[in-house]
C-alpha cells in the first residue's frame, strides 16, 4: 500500500473550502497486519489486513460535522466534503469546538526520532508462525500445563497524516511486533488459565518467543487448585501486570472531557494530594520505541513532558481543545481522534516515579492479603470513586504465597485507595504505562 497521504489531505482541506466550510481538519491512515495463530503443532488460523481511511471534519460558523469514508477517489473526497459541510449546517452549534490557531501548531512534523519504525522487512508469514510454534511448544513443556488455548504472533504497521485548514501538515509511522500465549492447568471445573504476551516497535527487541511461551506456562501452572480466599478486610497488592488499572482510574478522573462533564471524583482536586508524597505521575510523549509515543497531537499541537501529579499533588488536568475551553484552561496538547469523530483528551506514555525495592519487599510489608495478578469486570462510580471488581492471585501469610485464588470480589474507595498507596520499582520499561507492583492498606475481599 503506497497511498500519498500529505496529498489526500490537501485534497480534502481544498474540498471542504471550496464547498463553503470555514475551517477544517482531517485524518488520512493506512495500515496493514498479519496475523497467525498455531494450535495443537500447526496453523490454526491466518490473517492479513489492509485499510486506507479518510476521515473529516468541518465548520461552518460554530457548527461542526464529522465523517470518515474507506474511499479516497478525487470524486469520493468532493462528495466526502459536499457531505461533511451539508451536515455541519444543520448541526447544533458548539461554542467549544475550535481548531488551533497557526501560533499553537507544531513546528515538528514527523516522528522519526521517536525511532516508532523498525526499518527491517516485514517478517514472513512463516517466520510468525514459528514463532507462534515455539511459543506453544514452550508453554507445554512447563509441568502443570495441560493444553495450549492458543499461541500467536502479529505485526503491524501504520501511517497516519494529520493536516488542518490553519496550516499545520504532519505524520507518524509505527510498526508493531506481538505476540501472546494462553496456557491452560486441570480439566473441568478445576480448569485454570493464564497467559503472557509482549509486544514492541522494533523486532530485535523482542523476547525470544519460546521465553514467552515458558513465562505464559508457569502463570498458569501456579494457577492449579484455585480457590476463594477468606472474606474480610485485609491489605492487597496489585501485581504490575494489573497495577496500571489503578493509575488508570486516576487518569480517567483527571481527563478533561469527565471534568467539564462533571462526573469525576476529582473535579475540584487540583493542588490537593491524590497520592503519597513520595509518588508522582509523569507524562512521557517523548519516549524512544515506545507505543504511545508523538511529537504532536490530534490538534497539531506539540506535546511535551508533563507532570500530572507532583510529589503526590494534582498538578491539572488533561485536556484537548475543546475541554480546555469549556474549564477556562489551555491545552495540555492531549488531543487524540480516530477518522470518524472530532477529537477528545487522553494521554499518551505514563511514568509513576518514586517506589522503590520488588514486589517482593511489598508482600514481605503486607504480611497476610492478597496478591491480585487479574482482574475481570469492573464497577467504578466516576462521581465517588466507590471501586469494585472481580479478582484472581494468590493468597499471601507472612509474606509468603500459600495457595492461588479465584472468583473473589475486592472493593473500596479509590481516594483513600491512592493515598495510601506503596510502589515497588519493577514495572517494565518498554511499556507505554509504567506502573510497578502497588500495595493497599486495605480492602474489603469477598471470598468464601
Amino acid at each position: 500500500m503506497s497511498s500519498d497521504l500529505p496529498s489526500l489531505a490537501e485534497q480534502a482541506l481544498a474540498a471542504a473550502k471550496r464547498i463553503g466550510a470555514d475551517a477544517a481538519d482531517v485524518l488520512v491512515s493506512e495500515s496493514a497486519s498479519i496475523s497467525i495463530e498455531a494450535l495443537n503443532g500447526a496453523l490454526e488460523q491466518a490473517d492479513r489486513s489492509e485499510s486506507v481511511e479518510i476521515g473529516l471534519r468541518v465548520f461552518v460558523g460554530a457548527r461542526q460535522a464529522s465523517i470518515s469514508s474507506a474511499n479516497t477517489s478525487a470524486e469520493a473526497v468532493a462528495a466526502l466534503a459536499e457531505r461533511a459541510v451539508a451536515m455541519a449546517k444543520v448541526a447544533p452549534e458548539d461554542p467549544f469546538g475550535v481548531l488551533a490557531d497557526p501560533e499553537q501548531l507544531s513546528d515538528v512534523t514527523d516522528a522519526r526520532e521517536l525511532e516508532l519504525v523498525d526499518p527491517s522487512p516485514e517478517p514472513s508469514p512463516e517466520t510468525l508462525l514459528n514463532a507462534a510454534l515455539a511459543g506453544e511448544a514452550a508453554a507445554l513443556a512447563v509441568d502443570g500445563v495441560s493444553a495450549v488455548q492458543g499461541a500467536s504472533a502479529a505485526y503491524g504497521w501504520r501511517n497516519i497524516h494529520l493536516g488542518t485548514s490553519t496550516g499545520f501538515s504532519g505524520g507518524l509511522s509505527r510498526t508493531d511486533f506481538m505476540q501472546s500465549v494462553v496456557a491452560i492447568t486441570g480439566e473441568g471445573t478445576s480448569m485454570e488459565r493464564d497467559y503472557f504476551g509482549e509486544g514492541r516497535n522494533w523486532a530485535e527487541d523482542m523476547p525470544d518467543p519460546s521465553e514467552i511461551g515458558r513465562i505464559a506456562g508457569e502463570r498458569t501452572a501456579e494457577r492449579a487448585g484455585s480457590r476463594k480466599p477468606p472474606t474480610g478486610a485485609f491489605p492487597v497488592c496489585f501485581d504490575e501486570r494489573v497495577s496500571t488499572t489503578l493509575i488508570g482510574h486516576l487518569l480517567q478522573a483527571t481527563n478533561g472531557a469527565s471534568v467539564a462533564r462533571g462526573v469525576s471524583w476529582l473535579r475540584d482536586a487540583v493542588g490537593e494530594q491524590v497520592l503519597p508524597s513520595s509518588l508522582s505521575v509523569v507524562e512521557e510523549p517523548h519516549r524512544k520505541r515506545t507505543s504511545g509515543s508523538r511529537v504532536f497531537d490530534a490538534e497539531g499541537l506539540k506535546t511535551y513532558c508533563r507532570s500530572i501529579v507532583s510529589d503526590g499533588v494534582l498538578s491539572g488536568f488533561t485536556l484537548d481543545l475543546a475541554s480546555a475551553r469549556k474549564l477556562g484552561l489551555d491545552s495540555t496538547a492531549s488531543a487524540y481522534r480516530g477518522a470518524s469523530g472530532p477529537p477528545s483528551s487522553g494521554v499518551s506514555n505514563v511514568s509513576l516515579t518514586g517506589g522503590s525495592g520488588g514486589r517482593q519487599d511489598l508482600l514481605d510489608q503486607m504480611g497476610t492479603g492478597l496478591l491480585v495478578t487479574s482482574l475481570i469486570g469492573s464497577t467504578v462510580n466516576p462521581n465517588t470513586g466507590d471501586y469494585s471488581r472481580g479478582a484472581s492471585g494468590f493468597w499471601v501469610e507472612n509474606g509468603e504465597i500459600k495457595y492461588p485464588v479465584n472468583e473473589c470480589t475486592i472493593a473500596g474507595n479509590l481516594k483513600p485507595m491512592l493515598l495510601g498507596l506503596v510502589a515497588a520499582d519493577d514495572a517494565r520499561a518498554h511499556l507505554s504505562r509504567r506502573v510497578p507492583s502497588l500495595l493497599l492498606e486495605g480492602m474489603m475481599i469477598a471470598g468464601s
